[in-house]
């Protein structure tokens, strides 16, 4: 399998139109005008991806005062990203991607490493979307574990 191409600062960010948790369809143009962070995590409810949406969840106050919405993105159905979003009390939008096919032109779903083999999979990346559309930063194999913490010092918030 050949790499998948990955977005870099400057990039346009494809557009992609996904359903949330209530099967309402969200399109990345529907934020143009606003600053938006897209990040990307495996699987609902398991643990490394619970702890990071609780950490956007507890930091979203003040990613919102700066001008940022969050938007989170993983394969899971529609009803599997309800029940995570009640579970742990969620305040942003889940989408639901069961064909990858927005991970994949974002460069969030091919080759990754996981415990010394090479698995194929969705690639834990951030990304911060201008109010033009445009990739302003884009980070890949993120960790679950203090990513929120590191890219609220990378956004000086």
């Amino acid at each position: 399998m050949a790499p998948t191409p990955r977005l870099s600062p400057g990039d346009p960010a494809p557009d992609f139109e996904l359903s949330d948790a209530d099967g309402t369809t969200v399109r990345l143009s529907d934020y143009r005008g606003r600053k938006v962070i897209v990040y990307v995590y495996p699987a609902a409810m398991t643990p490394g991806c619970t702890k990071q949406a609780c950490d956007f969840r507890d930091s979203l106050e003040s990613f919102q005062a700066a001008g940022y919405a969050v938007l989170g993105v993983s394969p899971d159905s529609p009803a599997k990203l309800k029940a995570f979003r009640e579970k742990e009390g969620l305040t942003f939008p889940l989408l639901s991607d069961p064909d990858k096919r927005m991970l994949s032109e974002w460069g969030a779903y091919g080759e990754k490493q996981s415990y010394g083999r090479t698995i194929t999979g969705v690639i834990r990346s951030t990304f911060v979307v201008d109010p033009d559309g445009t990739i302003a930063l884009a980070q890949y194999n993120v960790r679950a574990t203090g990513h929120v913490a590191k890219l609220r010092r990378d956004l000086g918030l």
